[in-house]
């Protein structure tokens, strides 16, 4: 049996195949490889994985996982002696990589190809079909992450509050997400993870985007993305993009015209890599 696991801020998905086959998917808390100590990744694990694997844990022989953050020798160090301390059948043989490896594999397979996320933060890659060869740095929310979710947030909540929207539209989601401008204020510039909850105000734009005003925000911000990450890869015109991540899945209309006005298309898009990581490794 191998093990894999998808890793982010919110939540792990790990999934037990046998055989190819899955045996089991558990999700639990996510963690941030770079903000936790070996010893603190070793604690979750022992206390939301361990008990759902059961007697299942001492048949697997091998760990993949697939994180944000890990991107360093020490933090797959740490992240490896952690999953092997309480995996003990598999140590040794624990594999740890970036969340983007986990994109391109799933999207690309054994191919070679571009691929992206783009849910809460964004990302992009060249794959050459065993290793990623080329990476524009994504640089967060604030210097980059164009089209991420946290940037269509700040952009949507930037214009609500400078009243650029329809009086209504404001009036509607300021009383939807039982907001005002010191709450977020608040949580923006005083709160952690102001990425999240920038990200969390998509549902709305998708639900509206309808009103011309929302659709040019995402529409510019898809552009960005590309023009200012896509196109510095080789190949870009008659290669597709692929995708994994929410906002890329729930927005894809728009995406593709934003691709097809920078010259490119549009390829896969995966709301989670888990489905095409199954693939990957089976």
């Amino acid at each position: 049996m191998i093990l894999i696991a998808d890793c982010g801020s919110t939540k792990i998905d790990w999934c037990l195949l046998n055989n190819g086959k899955v045996e089991k998917q558990v999700f639990t808390m996510g963690m941030n490889a770079v903000m936790l100590t070996e010893e603190e990744m070793r604690a979750r694990i022992a206390a939301e994985l361990m008990p759902e694997l059961g007697e299942l844990a001492g048949n697997i022989s091998a760990v993949y996982f697939y994180g944000a953050g890990c991107i360093s020798p020490e933090v797959c160090g740490n992240v490896a002696k952690a999953i092997s301390h309480n995996i003990s059948s598999a140590e040794g043989n624990v594999h740890v990589y970036t969340d983007l490896l986990a994109a391109a594999r799933a999207l690309c397979g054994r191919n070679p190809g571009i691929a992206c996320i783009l849910g809460t933060g964004a990302n992009s890659c060249q794959y050459d079909g065993e290793k990623i060869v080329n990476n524009v740095s994504p640089l967060g929310f604030i210097l980059g992450d164009e089209g991420s979710g946290a940037v269509l947030g700040k952009l949507f909540l930037g214009d609500v509050l400078k009243k650029q929207l329809p009086a209504a539209v404001c009036e509607k989601f300021l009383r939807e997400y039982e907001l005002d401008l010191l709450t977020i204020i608040r949580r923006v510039y005083k709160e952690p993870l102001p990425n999240r909850f920038l990200a969390s105000v998509t549902p709305f734009l998708s639900a509206n985007i309808d009103v011309p005003e929302i659709r040019a925000i995402v529409l510019g911000a898809f552009t960005a993305f590309f023009r200012r990450n896509i196109l510095q890869y080789e190949g870009f015109a008659t290669t597709p993009v692929n995708f994994v991540g929410s906002v890329a899945y729930y927005f894809r209309p728009v995406l593709e015209e934003a691709a097809a006005a920078c010259g490119c298309s549009v390829g896969t898009i995966l709301k989670s890599p888990m489905e095409g990581l199954i693939r990957f490794h089976a």
